[in-house]
């Protein structure tokens, strides 16, 4: 698969979050944050919660689910 097999502006990832590593689901080059709603390209994507499957774009985003989870 290249760059020409695909619509590139439509490229979301589905991915399977577990401890420390992901697995690509259908393939595509961004996920979307569900705290703030931003596209983390695949490279960039550090932060995840595998117990509720979510992306996060960062640090401050993973910290606030965090909180919004913990009672």
């Amino acid at each position: 698969m290249n760059a020409f097999d695909r619509d590139m502006s439509r490229d979301l990832a589905v991915l399977h979050y577990g401890d420390g590593e992901y697995a690509v689901m259908k393939p595509g080059r961004h996920v979307v944050c569900a705290v703030s709603g931003v596209k983390i390209p695949l490279e960039a994507l550090r932060y995840w919660n595998a117990a509720t499957q979510e992306a996060y774009a960062g640090p401050a985003e993973a910290l606030q689910r965090w909180k919004d989870l913990t009672p």
